[in-house]
């Protein structure tokens, strides 16, 4: 008999007393300090210096206002036994890196060792708050304990596990098949990436074009297999190309050669084709349609130190 997998709501992982409702503190390190220090007196998280030193670190890698007004700062930290969080709401707002403003913080504390617990909680949070109207529900909420409420009776609920659309980066740029060649190098020196996906009229994603296939399009195939540079030495057939990228479409020279899965899919999935086919991105799609983008740097970032 197949085991029932018992549902985790992240309302099970703090209580009103981790709250700080209707905060006047007005900027994030004041907020996380705050947060950390409750976290410390009821869950006993360990040196609050040292776990906000963590959180701010990780915030100076990369800024956690995941959506306009919600921001998810965190750490991993050792000795801790499970997913820990504290919750923070601010009418006026808190300020952020960027210039970007959180009326709704949810701080998390995961293990060291725990690479997908983060990355649920995440998830069920992006799912429950990233829409404005409900970040102007609980930021107007006017006791602790209701803002406990508002994700118990959510039911904000913890995905059994992470999935491609919880970590792609969503509406990624993309080239359009009737494009042409210089369009593809306009925006591939334009925006410092490797490969860009192509996509029909509809939005269904078609093909893929990469820096690698635009140097093969430059270089004639007998000098990839010859030691005698002297005919190109002053990247003659590049000014080939160059003549006629105005009139050298993408579906002439676009791959179908690369990684897609369905939003769906569960994110180790990912992983593993990254790895089996030796990819640097992967292209996620909602039905045909392409709904984003996972590189692999983006992977390993999340799950080893997101």
């Amino acid at each position: 008999m197949k085991k029932t997998e018992q549902k985790r709501e992240l309302s099970s992982f703090f209580t009103p007393d981790d709250v700080l409702c209707g905060t006047t503190l007005a900027t994030r390190d004041a907020v996380i300090r705050e947060l950390l220090t409750k976290l410390a007196l009821n869950h006993g998280i360990g040196n609050v210096d040292e776990a906000f030193r963590a959180v701010i670190g990780r915030e100076e890698v990369e800024a956690t206002v995941i959506a306009e007004g919600l921001a998810v700062p965190h750490a991993r930290l050792d000795g801790l036994a499970g997913l820990t969080v504290a919750v923070a709401t601010s009418v006026q707002g808190v300020s952020w890196a960027g210039g970007r403003t959180a009326n709704l913080v949810v701080l998390m504390l995961v293990p060291v060792d725990a690479p997908a617990l983060y990355l649920q909680a995440l998830s069920s949070v992006a799912r429950a708050c990233s829409d404005k109207s409900a970040q102007e529900t609980v930021k107007r909420l006017a006791s602790a304990g209701d803002v406990w409420n508002f994700f118990a009776r959510g039911g904000v609920i913890l995905p059994s596990h992470v999935c491609a659309g919880d970590i792609m980066s969503p509406n990624p740029v993309s080239l359009r098949d009737t494009d042409t060649l210089k369009h593809a190098i306009d925006l591939l020196s334009r925006h410092k990436v490797i490969d860009l996906p192509v996509v029909d009229k509809d939005g269904d994603l078609v093909g893929s074009v990469s820096s690698y296939e635009l140097l093969r399009v430059c270089l004639p195939d007998y000098i990839l297999w010859t030691d005698d540079l002297a005919p190109i030495m002053n990247f003659e057939p590049f000014a080939v190309v160059l003549r006629n990228e105005r009139n050298t479409w993408l579906a002439e020279i676009m791959s179908r050669d690369y990684v897609v899965l369905p939003e769906d899919a569960p994110a180790i999935q990912v992983a593993k084709e990254l790895a089996r086919n030796h990819s640097r991105q992967a292209y996620v799609t909602r039905g045909t349609k392409l709904a984003g983008v996972i590189t692999l740097q983006q992977l390993v970032t999340k799950i080893l130190r997101a």
